[in-house]
């Protein structure tokens, strides 16, 4: 596949809609109500340590795109919530990893029982032939979230 002037591939795939697509359903998900309000940031942090395991700080600033300060700050306060917990890092001494804990990782299924309860009604009102597309489209999204995240190590 090469990429064209104007975002398509050579399949056709224009990823220039594609991209307006996903930003524009990633703006309605991300603000689909919860029970329990925090910030984007605290989200993705306690997102970040469930999926990918423990990170020193500089991995995880780096990874959320947020200064060294800034994320210390905030570890600070979920520490101090029971969300998080620093432990020695067993291969250097000298440094801390930032590890979820069992009340981080409820909130983020919380989060997604939430969600899916949210969205529910909604795909509801979708056409069967609307559902099969979307169901369809799963594994593909899946392994294009997967190589994105294998590129980003």
């Amino acid at each position: 596949m090469t990429d064209s002037p104007h975002g398509s591939t050579e399949d056709d795939l224009d990823v220039d809609v594609l991209t307006k697509t996903i930003e524009n359903f990633n703006r309605f998900y991300i603000r689909l109500p919860t029970l329990r309000k925090l910030s984007f940031t605290t989200l993705s942090v306690l997102d970040t340590l469930a999926h990918s395991g423990p990170k020193r700080l500089t991995e995880l600033a780096k990874t959320e795109q947020i200064s060294q300060p800034g994320l210390t700050q905030l570890v600070t306060r979920l520490e101090r919530d029971g969300l998080v917990e620093r432990r020695p890092d067993p291969t250097d001494g000298r440094a801390v990893l930032i590890h979820i804990t069992e009340g981080g990782r409820q909130i983020g299924q919380a989060r997604h029982d939430d969600r899916a309860r949210h969205l529910l009604p909604l795909i509801a009102q979708l056409t069967p032939e609307e559902r099969r597309a979307i169901a369809g489209a799963l594994p593909v999204l899946s392994r294009l979230a997967e190589i994105g995240t294998r590129s980003r190590r």
